[in-house]
């Protein structure tokens, strides 16, 4: 879709055409082409049924606003869930003027205008913010919101209260986890920052901890379990610096704890338990293991046993049946021995191709279990297991 397609869609004959897209939406593509071809042009009906697919993918993310909202498939991708956005937006002080500098389909700034902020926000690509300001609109923002056709380079952040960045992390090979290959690139994101009061830079979970800046607090923030981003909080928002975990939906949050120390490994006991991801991102490990009374099973593995039952949210629990040295020909022995036909197979420090297992197990039964594979003492292993 280019901009003048989009523009069309905007128009009270696009939304006609978007109306009726969303009725067929789930039917066959040929008949929904079709159906529409009877009162729209093909470059009307092509867009419309493109948005409404996109608009149907991002309810997952949007909820309910996703059925006004405008997408493209690489703005949906990369666009924050609400809940998250949300999460972050609260952080800011109501009526902060906040330069958003690479606004995408404009979740982010959706967020910090209902938060109370007032959004001046620019995109490269004209059909990224020519949607993002749509988007503004459409849900009865744009009072608080500006959009335009610039570069990040354009904006001074000096100017604004906060610097909100979002770097793009697709190239034409497609999705990058090198800072440095960021759209802007990571030292030019940093420049920014330094000329800022404060700000908030959204990046890959997996952002190695060297490129947090000095003062800076990184907060790891995952949703329902998964791991969604890192958020690099600076100058007047660090607050203290240093490392947080925060789940979302109940907005529990961790931060190290200077009593403790590197967390004391040892053998397999009764129980194992999985941190949540955002705790291991944050290198808060040794902190779940506390809440539980636990030990890790390998100094570098991020999976802590124990022999009591404990249960936190920043960990799932399973009560450990059989360990094996492993084995594709005595992991098949003991499922079976113990008639798993469905087994839920989880990696840590492990090299073993999880889909070609499953098939090579070649499982029957009616049990259920769950199976970790691990690096214990530089050999591999596995756990047969059930949650608790």
């Amino acid at each position: 879709m280019d901009l003048d397609a989009f523009r069309q869609l905007l128009t009270p004959r696009g939304q006609e055409a978007l109306k009726a897209a969303a009725e067929v939406v789930d039917d066959d593509p040929v008949t929904a082409v079709t159906r529409l071809r009877r009162s729209h042009d093909a470059g009307l009906t092509s867009a419309a049924l493109t948005q409404a697919t996109l608009r149907a993918r991002a309810a997952g993310k949007f909820g309910a606003d996703a059925e006004l909202m405008y997408f493209t498939r690489a703005g949906l991708e990369q666009a924050t869930r609400r809940e998250v956005a949300d999460h972050r937006a609260r952080r800011m002080a109501p009526d902060s003027l906040v330069a958003d500098v690479c606004c995408g389909v404009g979740g982010d700034l959706l967020a910090l205008a209902r938060a109370g902020c007032a959004v001046e926000a620019v995109d490269a690509d004209p059909l990224t913010a020519a949607i993002a300001r749509a988007n503004a609109d459409a849900l009865g923002l744009g009072d608080r919101v500006s959009v335009r056709t610039a570069d990040a380079a354009t904006v001074d952040p000096s100017a604004f209260d906060v610097l909100f960045a979002d770097p793009a992390r697709r190239t034409a090979r497609g999705r990058t986890f090198d800072p440095m290959a960021y759209s802007p690139p990571w030292p030019e994101v940093l420049e920014m920052v330094a000329r800022s009061r404060a700000a908030c830079l959204k990046v890959a979970p997996g952002i190695p901890h060297g490129f947090v800046p000095g003062g800076a607090e990184a907060e790891w923030v995952s949703y329902r379990g998964e791991v969604k981003e890192a958020v690099i909080w600076c100058g007047g928002l660090a607050g203290g610096g240093g490392r947080r975990a925060t789940m979302l939906p109940s907005g529990a949050t961790m931060t190290p704890d200077p009593a403790l120390g590197r967390a004391e490994h040892g053998p397999v006991g009764r129980y194992v338990y999985e941190p949540d991801g955002a705790a291991i991102r944050a290198h808060l490990v040794a902190e779940v293991a506390a809440l539980v009374g636990g030990r890790l099973i390998d100094p570098q593995v991020a999976y802590i046993t124990g022999d009591v039952a404990a249960r936190t949210p920043w960990a799932s629990g399973y009560e450990v049946h059989e360990v094996l040295p492993f084995s594709l020909k005595r992991l098949r022995a003991a499922l079976r021995e113990r008639g798993v036909g469905n087994a839920t197979i989880k990696k840590r420090a492990s090299a073993v191709d999880v889909d070609r297992l499953r098939k090579d197990l070649r499982l029957s039964g009616d049990q259920s279990a769950t199976v970790i594979l691990t690096r214990i003492r530089e050999r591999p292993f596995a756990l047969i297991c059930t949650p608790f």
